[in-house]
């Protein structure tokens, strides 16, 4: 099956669960005190589900591979997938388990999750099949640290998605057993696009800096983007390192899902072809693009509102969607 012919422009496979999110918090929680919150809502949550929601937005064809219990939380993120017209037909409801959830706590402009994770420990490798891998163009997988039936297997799963020719981009997210126990120097060289954060690449790497820790991933890593924030990102795709600057936000409603409405944006535009400069400057926005509105996706409502955003807010003019 060629490109062309392909159902889909990406599958996502990846973790799914709510986000309970609650702001203007009167101070940062304390152990026997209660604090007030005087904004909370509950939205669509995880890494994967959110990159997913927002890719769809900008107009890729998206098929999302997870699992879910069969409870409100499952149904409320098959609904919202379904809502940013993302294909759900594979994700699998499991009448034994709990969706997970994250209770996000922002308080100015740092934060404390919590989260349960229910059925996203529970996807297994076997449950990710050629049959439904090669629908796609391209692979997406986010947060393997939580995916405990997917992590010992990366390297199976990305080497059948390049088999059967597929583009691949992978986000690690963080490790909350911060033992960061994978084995980059096998897994990198099936993976086309790698994209963590500063603190996730040097934890990976046991580096001290972005520098030594790109230098020691050099030799086997295609093309690596790095997210850092107010920074912007960096890229290295045989061995040139590229910075782009960060579209700024002065007024930041929260960062929930920022890094991976900058992955939404960066794969976006590399399915299409574009340079990896392109791909960049696109990320940085959709990244900033995420900070204007609360949670993950709200900033991603539709395609016209990206476009009027984006050009109030930072004088950027979308073409092509």
């Amino acid at each position: 099956m060629s490109n062309n012919e392909k159902k889909y422009d990406v599958i996502v496979v990846g973790e799914l669960n709510v986000d309970l999110i609650l702001n203007k918090i009167d101070s940062f929680p304390e152990m026997g005190k209660e604090k007030l919150a005087q904004k909370m809502d509950l939205v669509l949550g995880s890494s994967s589900a959110i990159f997913a929601s927002n890719l769809s937005s900008l107009g890729a064809k998206i098929s999302f591979l997870g699992k879910v219990g069969d409870d409100s939380f499952g149904k409320l993120c098959v609904a919202s997938l379904e809502n940013k017209g993302v294909d759900t037909s594979n994700i699998i409801i499991d009448k034994k388990l709990k969706t997970g959830a994250t209770i996000v706590l922002n308080y100015n402009n740092d934060r404390a999750m919590v989260t349960h994770p229910g059925s996203m420990e529970h996807l297994r490798t076997d449950e990710i099949t050629e049959d439904k891998l090669k629908e796609a163009k391209h692979l997406h997988l986010s947060s393997p640290f939580l995916q405990p039936g997917l992590k010992n297997n990366l390297v199976n799963i990305f080497t059948k998605a390049k088999n059967l020719g597929l583009t691949t981009s992978l986000d690690t997210q963080w490790d909350p057993n911060e033992k960061w126990d994978l084995d980059l120097e096998e897994l990198l060289p099936f993976v086309d696009v790698f994209l963590p954060n500063v603190q996730e690449l040097i934890l990976l790497t046991s580096e001290e800096s972005i520098e030594a820790a790109l230098n020691k991933i050099e030799k086997y890593a295609n093309t690596v983007v790095v997210k850092m924030s107010e920074k912007g990102s960096l890229s290295m795709t045989n061995g040139e390192r590229r910075e782009v600057k960060a579209f700024l936000n002065t007024i930041v409603v929260d960062a929930i899902g920022a890094g991976d409405s900058f992955n939404a944006g960066f794969i976006s535009k590399y399915i299409q072809g574009a340079s990896i400069v392109e791909c960049q400057t696109f990320g940085n926005l959709t990244g900033a693009l995420n900070t204007t509105s609360t949670g993950g996706t709200s900033a991603f409502e539709n395609i016209e509102k990206i476009k009027r955003v984006a050009e109030e807010k930072f004088k950027y003019q979308i073409n092509g969607l």
